[in-house]
């Protein structure tokens, strides 16, 4: 009967984990964050940090621009069709 117990117990901890999991990703409560210290009003848009946008530096958002921009040019190279009929090449 201890056996039992003990796996009851346990198996409801996983359950209200998996719920307050599933609470946090569908309407964004924080309430995880909330039980761990992280945030004091889990209810509170303003200390949602989910919500914020990015605040960076000059130099961080011309290094983000600057990246993106390498990573369109590196797509446009990977979807032509002689970039994959080059692959397929080298494959032989």
């Amino acid at each position: 009967m201890e056996n039992l117990g003990v796996t009851l117990v346990i198996g409801m901890a996983v359950l209200a984990s998996i719920g307050l999991s599933y609470l946090d990703s569908k309407h964004k409560l924080r309430l995880v964050d909330w039980l761990i210290g992280e945030c004091k009003n889990p209810f509170d848009s303003s200390s949602n940090s989910h919500s914020q946008s990015y605040q960076g530096s000059e130099t961080d958002k011309q290094t983000i621009a600057e990246l993106k921009e390498r990573i369109a040019t590196l797509e446009k190279i990977v979807t032509e069709p002689a970039y994959e009929l080059n692959q397929k090449i080298n494959r032989l």
